[in-house]
């Protein structure tokens, strides 16, 4: 006769603050039975009647075990303690010994102690540019928080805030992201092998988790820096079992410099300005139900406002004239989590999403006799808004399988192009607005797959996403499968293979010579198709007493790619754009290595990586390959952090890069007809940078008072003053020579800050 089973299930959570933790090892010692926590801390194990032992592991935390008499279906509430650990600077992934049931290749998870740790710019720990220190991924430009993976572009990375995507998440000309570090619990970042509940991207997944809030007890953190000051705040709203948090960041800037303008008597006032807002709360409905809410709301600002006078014909006029540009992102989701039964969980989201920005000029003008003023202005502003409902159901069958399902619908809506154009004086007014290709589209997705552990020492995840996209009464398909294998040969090593193919229904027009926020987001068409890639990786893994170790493979293939045609840029772009472009294909490949310490007073970790980025496009550099933006052919990074006592931390992490490829005129003629110059070049991106490297160095002064806990952090970015060009300029010489020229940002840059918790 067939035995009956029982099903044991529950949720992880801290025990202090009432978070729920995400991926934690639930296991059977010696039975090779066990499961993880989901992105909410639920889990489930189905199982034969017996007297078990349940064991309970997460980093950081103390290990759990609760003996349990399986004779009828049981829910556990499992509430581990943290430990006092040294700090560590090393990602924290679920390939530890400590984690016997691992998940498959190609997603790490980022703790916010290492985020913390990183040297950071001016003293500020930023969450993207922490990951750039993981093999694979590269900044942008010099002080930049931009991320490109694996020899992608920008807009080839999902990026996600409490499930909801952020189109553009810098701040500061990309000096910092949106993220405020003090608000994330942890993030995930899959580098390949994408599982099939993601998608709509090509290179990576940027999953970022913000905290719940503590349940238990009312506490706060903050800081003074050298750029903005922040505070986080969070706490019980009902004591033990909902919770809210609240965080903010300004910069001070602007208001530093304008009693500077003042007293120099200048006619100039330039603001530069940045703020952003997060709040989250939780409340349990019952039992088997849950739901969320949280907002983010960010915004950046440039103005440069002018003023004096002139005359003409006589007549004296006083010119008042303001310029600048803003953009900014709004996002909201709410989220539902509902416990169907034992082995079912799951989760309904409904998210917004808003990404604008704004270029803006403005005269007036009045003669100093008369009365009379003339007023003008001219506003571009360009955008995307989202509205999005998910679902997604976890079925956890049996303790060798783990289905998960689920669909999601979107409504795009594409502002590309609209301008506003308003003029005045004592007679006329004029007001027109032109609105260019603003439209709707809509993204349809199913997909399913199946963690499938074939062995204790072999895991498979298969699935496969089905995706449509609508607009403008054509629909473009997409099947798009993915597999991922793990075989774990010894206790120490094991090795891991997989595929995946990703389809990405929207382009992003981005002029490179800009490091502004100026991109145009556009959906497919049927002369510029969706992109495409299918993506292969392969690698070795070993960890074993605090030492980890990888060498992993990886080639990925795109099509229908697109860049700009010559000649070409963002001022006439959104009319007639599918002009403006080229389409093609491209390939990046390459392979990583990574070691990390990760225990010990000192900690640390190296990483190489060897690899190409190339594109080619019928109409650009005769047909050939040529190297993207983003190859760059060979990185080392290395970073240690060391704390003798707690009350003292010292860390440190050095980066080194081959130099990005660019186009450079080989020679050049005089046209008389025109009365220019006109260049030669000999291919596109036919020349290389200097090759990048920076020291940056990070010293931590911890004091705990009675209540609450100071730290002064003083840091020294790029601290031997390498000379790292932001761009190159050419000059003509009178002997018919080209001259090329190097302009650095950022020399040494020190800065001390102030942090507390309380």
């Amino acid at each position: 006769s067939i035995k009956k089973k029982f099903t044991i299930s529950g949720y992880i959570t801290d025990s202090k603050s009432g978070e729920r933790l995400f991926g934690a090892s639930v296991y059977l010692p010696g039975r090779n039975r066990g499961t993880t926590s989901n992105t909410y801390g639920f889990f489930s194990l189905t199982l034969e009647p017996d007297t078990i032992e349940l064991h309970v592991t997460y980093t950081g935390y103390a290990p759990y075990a609760v003996r349990v008499r399986l004779q009828s279906d049981v829910f556990v509430d499992v509430r581990m303690d943290t430990t006092v650990a040294q700090s560590q600077i090393v990602v924290v992934s679920s390939d530890g010994k400590s984690s016997p049931h691992t998940r498959t290749s190609g997603k790490v998870e980022v703790k916010p102690s290492f985020i913390r740790s990183v040297p950071a710019f001016l003293g500020e720990a930023d969450v993207m540019r922490s990951l750039q220190m993981l093999p694979g991924i590269q900044g942008g430009n010099e002080g930049s928080s931009g991320l490109n993976v694996r020899g992608g572009s920008a807009d080839q990375n999902l990026i996600l805030l409490d499930g909801v995507p952020v189109y553009n998440a810098s701040h500061a000309f990309a000096m910092f992201s949106v993220f405020n570090a003090d608000a994330v619990n942890h993030v995930d970042i899959l580098k390949s092998a994408f599982p099939a509940s993601y998608g709509g991207r090509l290179s990576s997944v940027i999953d970022v988790h913000m905290k719940e809030g503590d349940k238990n007890k009312f506490h706060g953190e903050g800081g003074l820096g050298a750029l903005f000051s922040k505070l986080t705040l969070e706490g019980p709203i009902r004591k033990g079992r909902s919770s809210f948090l609240v965080s903010g960041r300004r910069t001070y800037v602007d208001l530093l410099l304008l009693p500077f303008v003042k007293l120099a008597g200048s006619e100039t006032e330039v603001v530069p300005y940045f703020a952003d807002f997060n709040a989250k709360a939780n409340f349990p409905l019952g039992a088997k139900d849950h739901i969320y809410f949280s907002l983010y709301s960010g915004k950046d600002k440039f103005r440069v406002k002018d003023r004096y006078r002139f005359s003409y014909d006589t007549t004296a006029y006083n010119l008042t004239y303001n310029s600048g540009f803003s953009w900014g992102n709004i996002t909201a989701m709410a989220r539902w989590n509902h416990v169907f039964s034992r082995r079912m969980f799951s989760n309904f989201t409904f998210t917004y999403s808003r990404y604008r920005f704004n270029i803006l000029q403005e005269e007036e003008r009045q003669e100093e006799s008369k009365d009379l003023v003339r007023e003008s202005s001219q506003e571009y502003f360009s955008g995307i808004r989202d509205w999005n409902v998910k679902g997604d159901i976890d079925f956890y069958v049996t303790p060798e399988h783990f289905i998960r399902g689920g669909f999601s619908a979107t409504l795009h809506h594409y502002r590309p192009g609209v301008s506003t154009f308003f003029e005045k004086d004592s007679i006329v007014r004029v007001n027109t607005r032109v609105d260019n290709h603003s439209l709707y589209s809509g993204e349809y997705d199913l997909y399913l797959e199946d963690d499938i552990r074939v062995s204790h020492k072999m895991k498979l995840n298969v699935g496969v996403r089905l995706s449509a996209f609508s607009v403008t009464g054509t629909i473009f398909t997409a099947l798009q499968p993915r597999i991922n294998w793990l075989y774990r040969f010894t206790n120490d090593w094991s090795v891991k293979a997989s595929y995946g193919h990703m389809n990405q229904f929207i382009h992003l027009l981005t002029n490179s010579n800009l490091a502004l926020p100026t991109d145009l987001w556009l959906p497919v068409t049927s002369r510029v198709p969706p992109q495409s890639s299918h993506q292969y990786a392969a690698g070795v893994f070993y960890s074993r007493s605090g030492l980890q170790a990888s060498v992993e493979m990886y080639y990925k293939k795109l099509k229908n790619v697109i860049e700009y045609a010559e000649g070409a840029g963002f001022s006439n772009a959104y009319d007639n754009w599918e002009d403006m472009v080229e389409v093609g294909s491209g390939r990046t490949y390459g392979i990583e290595w990574l070691f990390q310490k990760t225990t010990g007073k000192v900690t640390g970790l190296l990483s190489y990586t060897l690899g190409r980025s190339e594109r080619k496009f019928s109409n650009i550099n005769d047909g050939r390959p040529f190297p993207y933006k983003y190859d760059r052919r060979h990185e080392v990074k290395t970073a240690m952090i060391w704390q003798p006592s707690p009350r003292f931390e010292l860390s440190g992490n050095w980066v080194y890069s081959t130099g990005t490829a660019i186009s450079l005129p080989i020679a050049y003629y005089f046209d008389p007809a025109t009365y220019s110059y006109i260049d030669i070049y000999n291919g596109r991106n036919n020349f290389r940078m200097p090759d990048y490297h920076r020291l940056d160095v990070s010293l931590r002064f911890i004091r705990q008072r009675k209540r609450y806990q100071r730290s002064w952090v003083i840091s020294i970015y790029n601290a031997y003053n390498k000379f790292n060009p932001f761009f190159r300029y050419k000059e003509y010489t009178l002997d018919n020579k080209i001259v090329f020229k190097d302009m650095a940002v950022f020399p040494v840059v020190p800065s001390i800050s102030y942090q507390f918790k309380f």
